[in-house]
């Protein structure tokens, strides 16, 4: 049977916001900008929806 891997939640301080949305506005895209801070697409995805930032690249 497969171990599970332990969930590490990190809290997004405010560099973290800044990056994004300096990064958003630069239209990175989102799996760009998930690496850049260390986090999954999904949980930068949902922090963008949460800050009313758009991740679309057009």
């Amino acid at each position: 049977m497969a171990k599970k891997t332990k969930t590490i939640r990190r809290e997004w301080t405010k560099d973290d916001v800044k990056t994004l949305k300096l990064l958003a506005k630069q239209k990175a895209g989102v799996a760009k900008i998930a690496k850049k801070l260390k986090r999954t697409p999904g949980a930068t995805a949902a922090k963008a929806y949460t800050l009313g930032v758009s991740l679309r690249m057009q």
